[in-house]
């Protein structure tokens, strides 16, 4: 029976390489040239921390590390953004969280959500990620089409299409 499989993966060397390129960026910009301004990525919690002497730094880093995800094709949904914060030395900072696996509550929306579609399909939570099957491939492509159209807060990627 073809099925294929919704996760949310990301690859860190990708990010990590964007990172790199916004580090350089920072290194050659006039608007930051005499600043103390950081981003660092910890590949084993999947964070950024970006800090910085303003708030307008911290959005124009947060910028450039849009555009360079979007130029290594890494979603912006990625990206989980917490609320900026006061650091020592008249500094500000903001955390940036990876996400990476589908949660059991965002599981059960598409879960329900392909549900309410009415499509012959069955779909099953396997730990972080759902894996779809159905008697014919093009009520398969109609789902992926549907997903696609949706807007759930993570990156979703279609895998492991068995036919």
């Amino acid at each position: 029976m073809p099925s294929f499989d919704i996760e949310n993966t990301i690859e860190i060397q990708e990010i990590d390489n964007a990172v790199n390129t916004v580090k350089r960026d920072i290194a050659t910009r006039y608007d930051f040239k005499g600043t103390d301004s950081t981003i660092e990525l910890n590949k084993t919690d999947l964070k950024i921390k970006i800090q910085t002497d303003t708030e307008y730094k911290v959005q124009a880093i947060i910028d450039m590390l849009e555009n360079r995800s979007i130029s290594r094709k890494i979603s912006i949904k990625t990206y989980k953004y917490s609320p900026i914060e006061q650091a020592s030395g008249n500094s500000v900072r903001q955390h940036v969280e990876l996400q990476s696996g589908i949660s059991k509550e965002t599981c059960k929306k598409i879960n329900a959500y392909i549900k309410t579609l009415k499509l012959k399909v069955n779909s099953q939570i396997i730990g972080d990620k759902l894996r779809v099957s159905a008697k014919k491939i093009d009520d398969l492509q109609n789902i992926i089409q549907m997903i696609k159209e949706q807007n759930f807060e993570i990156p979703l990627q279609f895998v492991n299409m068995k036919k």
